[in-house]
């Protein structure tokens, strides 16, 4: 789990200091972690073997990833201090349709954000967890998945801290983090695989967006033509 006490922080991007003697840094769950995974039995067997599953604190919503996140951020900044009355956020970043709803479905709550922009927060009807977010950056093609609501939720880690220039001063970031004092630069930070799928998701919102719009030029015509 996260377990991390304060030292020095980094403030250039690159690693942070150690969190004492034996401090060892793991990194996200890649592609071939999540078969590791499957074989320690943190994926359930109804599932693909590529799924995760996830759920809201009573159990009315249930959903599962299909795929691995493109990144996890481990965010620092006071907005996530203030919504999650903890010292950071952890969120899982992948493409919303690759978060399976398996039972129930979750309402739409807005929320203000840093931006001011505005956020879409998917929350449970009943018991009101926040199971995902949208960002006015990515809209509804990426959800940034709450990582305390899948049922292994220890087995995954931060791959970047951000905006740790407003983190508690009691925290220590684990030896070889990629520690941020704000955000970062996605090029650089972001393995090549999940900048791809970024790309080839923005390029299928764009082709869906120009299909809805030929789709509702055409239809006056049909009427006409009727």
């Amino acid at each position: 789990g996260l377990k991390y006490s304060r030292g020095s922080r980094a403030s250039d991007g690159g690693s942070a200091p150690t969190r004492g003697p034996g401090a060892r840094a793991r990194p996200g769950l890649g592609p071939s972690l999540w078969k590791i995974a499957a074989a320690r039995g943190m994926l359930s067997p109804t599932q693909p073997e590529d799924a995760m599953n996830g759920r809201c604190t009573c159990g009315a919503i249930r959903f599962h990833l299909t795929d691995t996140p493109l990144i996890i951020h481990c965010c620092h900044c006071t907005w996530c201090q203030r919504e999650t009355g903890s010292a950071f956020a952890l969120n899982a970043m992948i493409e919303t349709r690759c978060v399976a709803l398996d039972a129930g479905r979750p309402h739409d709550v807005t929320l203000p954000s840093a931006s001011g922009k505005g956020q879409i927060v998917a929350r449970c009807p009943t018991c009101e967890v926040a199971l995902w977010s949208h960002y006015a950056g990515g809209g509804r093609a990426f959800a940034f998945v709450r990582i305390g609501t899948l049922d292994r939720a220890a087995e995954l880690t931060p791959d970047v801290f951000i905006y740790t220039d407003t983190a508690p001063p009691w925290i220590t970031f684990p030896e070889g983090a990629r520690v941020f004092p704000e955000y970062y630069r996605r090029s650089t930070t972001w393995r090549p695989e999940a900048l791809a799928r970024r790309e080839a998701e923005l390029a299928r919102q764009a082709r869906q967006h120009e299909q809805q719009q030929q789709q509702q030029q055409e239809a006056p015509e049909r009427w006409t033509t009727l």
